[in-house]
């Protein structure tokens, strides 16, 4: 059984609502079904506004999901009520995209990890003093910047903090949103790397959220692209980035710079903008753009399939 499910997740918000005016329906995220297999990195990838972020935020609901099933264990997490769900969250952690508004500015770092243990009842006193000293000791840090404030840090000392917090309470699932993506590229390589090992030592399973696949590719097990809120492909990682199979996916990743200066890579030169999920497109969400589409992509919604040896894909021509 997969450490976590996700089924047929969809989380609408209505944009403008006023008095005596009803407001728009943004679809965010619209009917996304996947699954995550204990100990493996999954990564989610897509452009800006693809649905990425509330796709991880409603699996831990910090934001409700309009309608779907999210299981955790076996467990329905949406089912559950506030008391269940707070135990919860000792098993399932969420390293944030910004590590300077993720963390209070007016707490000390050592505050900020105790107030965990001590909410969660894990530790107090000594006792959570030496919980502080060995999870800044396992990201990296010191003992002695426990005392320290939010500002005295880097941007990658800080991401180092939030990953202490999302540690402190051993959980057992990791959603990383875009952990990196803040960060300086020698600095977010890193942080990959304590990511992996910390995976390694502490059993952990990432759904690691990202727009840059190269950084994906060196992460993920398995590797799901998304676009204005649908998933269009998904497939072990070394079998999306060496065969894939939708449209989009082959112009995200014709756009992966190559590191070597006289290598050439054909770009993918994609039209227009993504749609707003206020107003998406009839049939295939991505045929406006896409430079094989036909007028039957305009009217048919792909079906989300399997083409052999888990490699899914949306898109009537293939």
């Amino acid at each position: 059984m997969p450490l976590v499910e996700v089924s047929h997740l969809v989380k609408h918000f209505v944009r403008g609502k006023r008095l005596f005016r009803a407001g728009t329906l943004v679809r965010a995220v619209d009917d996304v079904s996947f699954a995550i297999e204990a100990g493996e990195t999954f990564g989610l990838v897509g452009e800006s506004g693809s649905g990425k972020t509330t796709t991880g935020r409603c699996i831990l609901r910090l934001i409700e999901p309009t309608d779907g099933e999210v299981e955790f264990e076996g467990r329905d997490v949406l089912e559950l009520d506030r008391k269940e769900m707070r135990s919860l969250r000792r098993e399932m952690q969420i390293i944030f995209q910004d590590p300077y508004s993720s963390l209070n500015p007016r707490i000390t770092v050592g505050g900020m990890l105790a107030e965990a243990l001590r909410i969660h009842k894990i530790a107090t006193g000594e006792a959570a003093q030496k919980r502080i000293r060995e999870l800044l000791e396992v990201v990296g840090l010191f003992p002695e910047h426990a005392g320290r404030y939010p500002h005295e840090f880097s941007g990658g000392q800080r991401q180092r903090i939030g990953i202490a917090r999302a540690l402190s309470v051993n959980p057992h699932f990791i959603v990383c949103d875009e952990p990196v993506s803040a960060l300086d590229v020698s600095v977010q390589a890193q942080v990959i790397n304590l990511l992996q090992d910390l995976q390694k030592e502490f059993d952990l399973t990432f759904l690691f959220i990202a727009h840059d696949l190269a950084v994906v590719e060196h992460i993920s097990d398995r590797v799901a692209v998304m676009y204005l809120g649908k998933l269009m492909e998904l497939a072990g990682s070394e079998e999306l980035y060496r065969n894939p199979l939708h449209p989009y996916t082959r112009a995200l990743l014709s756009a992966i710079p190559v590191p070597e200066p006289n290598a050439r890579r054909e770009r993918i030169e994609l039209e227009g903008d993504v749609p707003s999920p206020a107003n998406p497109p009839s049939g295939c969400p991505f045929h406006p753009r896409c430079p094989i589409a036909t007028a039957e992509c305009a009217e048919v919604v792909p079906e989300f399939r399997d083409v052999g040896s888990g490699h899914y894909v949306a898109c009537i021509k293939v």
